[in-house]
């Protein structure tokens, strides 16, 4: 690892000695654009199953070894296979099942970022996970292919950040309309109304919603949900079960509305959810 760069290193062997984890911030040329690479490797037997909930992330994963099984909503069924590929943005839970000989880089591509990077409208990537060979053409199989050879995690991130520089650098430069769109739904938590920044940029909301999704993969009102049930489950982490306050302080109609959209965008009820943490 060298100096300039800041990565957090998670030998994850507590407690059952499953899996390594090793965890790299993305250079300072990458900010906005990545949020995170990770390598992760399975030492040891087992059937292993997390659930994502909804999250404004757009993964590249780049597989060396067993394919892993995903489920958009649901849990996955026999064909529901993926080893290398990328996955665009989904608004409910990912459920995602491994059996111990899984071992892949990831990298964690902000939606702006993944915009430029893939090149491709982002609405293609949406609800789905895409091969790499589709999402990346024969750059991608030789990405992988440079990545399966590298002998540490080091060098595989070194060569996965020079691959993103590279594709960057021939990149068509995102809509200035939709970037600001995107960031004033974040800044605001998600409470800004889609028809006032519509009315900012000087396009109809039908307008700006359609281009927004062609962009980005989701609507803004979408995206607005799912900036909002993020903010609430943090909430839920730094304070305490008030819910009917945190559903106030989101922009929740009432908490029964809070409640709803946990469960369409977790798969869970914020309790049960507050239980988990």
């Amino acid at each position: 690892m060298s100096d300039e760069t800041e990565r957090h290193r998670q030998d994850n062997r507590s407690p059952a000695l499953h899996f390594e984890m090793v965890r790299r911030q993305p250079a300072a040329s990458l900010a906005g654009i990545v949020t995170d690479i990770c390598g992760y490797r399975e030492i040891s037997p087992g059937h292993f199953r997390i659930v994502e909930y909804a999250s404004l992330t757009v993964p590249l994963v780049i597989s060396f070894a067993e394919a892993f099984a995903i489920g958009l909503g649901r849990s996955p069924g026999d064909n529901d296979r993926y080893a290398s590929f990328a996955a665009g943005l989904y608004a409910g839970p990912v459920m995602i099942e491994s059996f111990g000989g899984a071992c892949c880089v990831q990298v964690n591509f902000t939606p702006l970022g993944a915009r430029q990077f893939f090149g491709l409208p982002m609405s293609e990537l949406r609800d789905r996970m895409v091969g790499l060979d589709d999402a990346l053409g024969f750059d991608g199989i030789a990405l992988r292919e440079r990545l399966g050879e590298a002998s540490d995690w080091d060098t595989r991130f070194d060569i996965a950040e020079g691959f993103i520089a590279g594709r960057l650098a021939e990149a068509n430069a995102l809509s200035p309309e939709i970037a600001w769109a995107y960031r004033t739904v974040i800044a605001s938590g998600g409470r800004t109304r889609v028809s006032a920044i519509a009315g900012e940029i000087g396009w109809s909301r039908k307008h700006l919603a359609a281009k927004f999704t062609d962009a980005i993969g989701i609507g803004p009102k979408t995206l607005s949900r799912i900036v909002r049930f993020n903010r609430a489950l943090s909430l839920s982490k730094r304070q305490d079960d008030d819910w009917a306050g945190i559903a106030a302080d989101c922009g929740y109609a009432d908490q029964a509305h809070l409640v709803r959209e946990f469960r369409q965008l977790a798969g869970e009820t914020p309790t049960a959810l507050a239980a988990l943490a």
